[in-house]
């Protein structure tokens, strides 16, 4: 149970636990309450979720992986073109690690990115490549009122996206942003190793440019030898 805090990040919900670990809610609460009695665990103050404890301190949250600099240096000569956030974000054992944010156009938070996937663009070329999305889909939860929720409806959007290569979401994790995102591949094996996005206004995103699309596709293709 202290793996999957770990593995979900600050804020994971007794529910999420529960259904990652096919443990009974009963039997979830249980153990939960043991945890933060010893202080392994640790409510969040607005009691919605939990963290890991002062005696848990030892089990270090898998550090995000650093880009290769010359993979940062087309991540950054791409954001000299655009006017757009431009992130970065690596693909590992079914986990997004965003390695390389924009510190001038600060995404959606890290941790709301790797446990919600199903919202954002780069979550959604990581679910794409699934055998079964819903094993690292822990709960389909509005963040905003335009949040994908319906699991059909999710399911529909996922063959385009791994066919494209190509994912976008409009105003489902900030009512006003949007991001489109480009899988990055392994030349090798074609394995999708990556993510590139850019994030602007929503309805920027909603009605793309196509020559931005274009630019966005170069760039994650220079990436591909550099992760791969």
């Amino acid at each position: 149970m202290l793996e999957e805090v770990v593995a979900a990040g600050p804020g994971v919900t007794a529910k999420e636990i529960s259904a990652a670990l096919r443990l009974p809610p009963a039997t979830t609460y249980r153990v939960l309450n043991l945890l933060v009695g010893e202080e392994y665990l640790v409510r969040l103050p607005d009691l919605r979720g939990f963290a890991l404890g002062r005696r848990a301190a030892r089990l270090s949250p898998v550090p995000v992986p650093r880009p290769p600099t010359a993979a940062r240096a087309v991540v950054e000569h791409l954001r000299g073109l655009v006017r757009w956030g431009v992130h970065l974000a690596l693909f590992d054992a079914g986990r997004l690690h965003l390695a390389d944010p924009d510190p001038d156009h600060p995404p959606s938070d890290p941790d709301l990115l790797a446990r919600l996937p199903q919202a954002s663009a780069l979550g959604r070329l990581l679910l794409a490549e699934q055998p079964d999305w819903r094993a690292l889909v822990r709960d389909l939860r509005p963040v905003t009122g335009a949040t994908v929720t319906d699991p059909d409806e999710l399911a529909a959007l996922l063959p385009g996206v791994r066919r494209d290569g190509l994912a976008s979401q409009t105003g489902e994790l900030r009512p006003d942003r949007g991001c489109l995102a480009v899988a990055v591949r392994s030349p090798a094996d074609g394995r999708l190793v990556a993510g590139l996005a850019l994030s602007g206004p929503a309805d920027r995103v909603a009605d793309p440019d196509p020559g931005l699309v274009t630019l966005l596709r170069e760039h994650a293709a220079s990436l591909g030898p550099l992760l791969g």
